[in-house]
């Protein structure tokens, strides 16, 4: 049976959990629950199936016990209720307001650039793109804050900032992590901590009691953050961090990698020498040339997967 077009095939599977490791409340070493939920997201590098991974509290004296937390950094890859991710929503928004581009030719372009889609679809994405910007804290959005607030006995924030191609503005959003709510959203020229302020300020301003503060590893986000929520418990992504400390190790074992697959660039000699061997010994030798031939395709994903470690360790094996 042939797949349906709108079909997507991801090109590899990531899971998340969530960035805090012990509870806000209690102190408890957080425990996992459940999938909070899992989807294809299209991305203007690719697509990927993403995994989130729902935390609780296991502490049964804890003042929260069914608070769950998630992932800020896999909620921060998409809108709710879409497939494709926030790069390549900020994407039309630049095509159509930065170059004035139509439906039809955003569409060629995103088709261009790897992004599988159709008008139709591109006018959907044109559609979030000014309802993300029109984002406010409504009274509806009240609502749902004071309802986390009383189950969660307080709100999380978070602030990630999307820029999809160098040069241009950025696309800035607040989010409420516990509910997913986008609370502001806006493009900017300069990313300075002062300007940040001023999005994130009327936010603070609503009263409610924010318990926690996630965001990704720039430096003026961490900077207004900390500015205004002093005394807020402050944390941003296993990623974004462990890929700040582990630079050195990272390119240490860029280097280990090249160096195992320069070692290994005599396998063709020995590949031409049993090519039309027939005997059991290069049967046997034909099986670690092809293991060996696979070993030089391995990756891995850095900081938390070193494809060097990765390749060394099979190649000691084989």
């Amino acid at each position: 049976m042939p797949l349906p077009k709108n079909r997507v095939i991801p090109e590899k599977k990531i899971y998340f959990r969530t960035e805090l490791q012990h509870c806000p409340h209690c102190g408890t070493k957080l425990k996992r629950h459940h999938t909070a939920w899992k989807k294809n997201i299209i991305t203007l590098n690719g697509v990927i199936q993403v995994w989130n991974m729902a935390y609780h509290c296991p502490n049964a004296d804890c003042a929260y016990p069914k608070a769950y937390y998630k992932s800020v950094e896999a909620d921060s890859l998409c809108m709710k209720h879409t497939s494709y991710g926030f790069d390549v929503l900020a994407l039309v928004g630049q095509l159509r307001f930065k170059h004035h581009m139509t439906i039809t030719e955003i569409t060629e372009e995103l088709n261009r650039r790897g992004v599988a889609t159709s008008e139709r679809n591109s006018q959907r994405l044109y559609e979030r793109y000014l309802t993300l910007l029109r984002a406010s804290v409504t009274d509806h959005v009240k609502e749902v804050l004071g309802q986390v607030v009383q189950d969660n006995g307080g709100i999380m924030i978070s602030m990630d900032g999307v820029q999809p191609e160098k040069g241009n503005e950025t696309l800035y959003v607040i989010r409420e992590i516990f509910s997913g709510t986008i609370l502001a959203a806006q493009n900017l020229k300069s990313g300075s901590a002062e300007e940040l302020k001023k999005l994130i300020t009327p936010i603070i301003e609503l009263g409610f009691p924010i318990i926690g503060i996630v965001t990704d590893g720039q430096q003026s986000i961490r900077m207004a953050m900390e500015s205004l929520l002093p005394d807020v418990p402050y944390q941003y992504c296993q990623y974004h961090y462990l890929k700040d400390i582990a630079k050195p190790v990272v390119d240490l074992d860029r280097k280990l990698k090249t160096g195992i697959k320069k070692s290994l660039r005599g396998i063709r000699e020995i590949e031409k020498k049993i090519e039309n061997d027939d005997s059991a010994e290069a049967e046997v030798a034909k099986d670690y040339v092809a293991a060996v031939r696979s070993l030089l395709l391995e990756d891995g994903n850095p900081p938390l997967d070193l494809p060097g470690i990765r390749i060394y360790e099979n190649a000691q094996a084989i």
